[in-house]
């Protein structure tokens, strides 16, 4: 089962200033420190975490759902899937609505869930033909789209139950999320012990950590998958959204959407945000990439390339609102989906409908497939090593 019919059915390169050159990351800094100022004038004492009952699955496991609030932001997470439920930002006017899709009851996510808010792994993105090769073993994986294995497979870690805490820290608060996925767990060799931390700082911010340890050779490329409407969850589209991400090149696909293995430049095509431009302008595009894609559903290879600490790659506007979000990783790679293949199939969290368009989504990661492309950045973690990848998302409006 693919996107498409799961939908229908229910480093390389050279450091490089990020976001179009020196001014547009200096200006870019700058409102983030306006932002963490007017974040210090606000009340002390006012994050918060609790947990109630979200819903119990049909083998009798409770599900948790989280709120933790801090910096004008409230998050709500569930215990399956450590899925987003709900992100609430305020707007220019300080008015808060949620900007995440989803569901309003556990068997949305259950039964149609198009990956809403969820953890991915253990890899993200596809992988070609459901298979790869690691130290002379092929593995192979489910195939759940098309001919591909995409997620994880078909019960990836969007579909298990974590362990959830919730924690203060300082003035931060926030959530760590365990899951041990068990050695050939849909396919994968190796113990796989991982850690994610989703923290709200006071300053508006929103970081993920992800960490993970195995006992065997295997491959690892974590993820997650909120798709956003910083208008608003079901108010409309997201093509006017203006969006500029940090990539002078990105990796073109076949019919089944798996890298051919090209770096090809972005200049000259619809995949050039460079400098900001609306989703919408190109998006009807009859480039053969956009035809496979029904949309943007591309990985973008980050002119920072992979990097130690998060670096400033994406940064997106939208106009009626005020509110913009910036994102910073470690990754060096970020897949831009424009929500294609919601087909209006099934209503959200505010009971409306979800169509083409509605929601987008930037999964910081490695490139898609990296484990049968020898040429991409490696996503194989051995015993003795700990992977590491950070996600920043800075919220504030202009």
């Amino acid at each position: 089962m693919n996107r498409r019919t799961l939908i229908a059915g229910a480093a390389l390169g050279a450091v490089a200033p990020a976001i179009g050159g020196t001014n547009a990351w200096a200006a870019g800094e700058a409102a983030t420190a306006r932002q963490t100022a007017d974040a210090r004038h606000r009340p002390a004492g006012r994050s918060k975490v609790s947990k109630e009952h979200f819903g119990t699955l049909e083998d009798g496991t409770k599900v948790d759902i989280w709120t933790v609030s801090n910096g004008g932001i409230t998050l709500k997470v569930l215990s399956y899937g450590g899925i987003v439920q709900t992100l609430e930002l305020p707007d220019r006017r300080g008015r808060r609505v949620n900007v995440s899709l989803g569901f309003d009851d556990l068997a949305g996510y259950v039964a149609s869930s198009p990956y809403f808010g969820a953890l991915i792994g253990r890899y993200g993105n596809r992988i070609a033909g459901g298979k790869f090769t690691l130290d002379g073993r092929t593995h192979q994986l489910p195939v759940n789209d098309g001919p591909n294995s995409l997620h994880g497979g078909d019960r990836g870690f969007d579909k298990r139950v974590w362990a959830v805490e919730g924690f203060k820290a300082g003035s931060d608060a926030g959530l760590v999320l365990r899951y041990t996925s068990a050695d050939g767990e849909m396919g994968y060799p190796g113990t796989l012990k991982v850690k994610v931390v989703y923290t709200l700082t006071a300053d508006a911010r929103w970081r993920i950590d992800y960490t993970a340890t195995t006992d065997k050779a295997t491959v690892v490329n974590l993820t997650n998958h909120t798709y956003f409407n910083l208008r608003g969850e079901g108010d409309g589209g997201i093509y006017d959204h203006e969006v500029q991400i940090a990539a002078r090149r990105y990796t073109p696909v076949g019919s089944t959407l798996i890298p051919t293995g090209e770096l090809a430049p972005v200049a000259g095509t619809p995949f050039d945000f460079r400098s900001a431009k609306t989703i919408g302008r190109d998006i009807r595009s009859a480039h053969q990439q956009i035809l496979y894609g029904q949309g943007i559903d591309h990985n973008f290879v980050l002119d920072k390339g992979r990097t130690a600490a998060p670096e400033h790659i994406v940064t997106v506007t939208e106009p009626v609102s005020g509110r913009v979000m910036r994102i910073a990783t470690t990754e060096p790679g970020v897949q831009f989906y424009t929500g294609n293949f919601l087909t209006g199939a099934f209503a959200g969290s505010s009971g409306r409908v979800y169509r083409q368009g509605d929601g987008f989504c930037l999964e910081t990661q490695h490139f898609p497939d990296s484990p049968n492309q020898p040429s991409f950045p490696s996503t194989v973690l051995r015993p003795g090593q700990t992977y590491r990848s950070t996600t920043v998302h800075s919220f504030g409006t202009h």
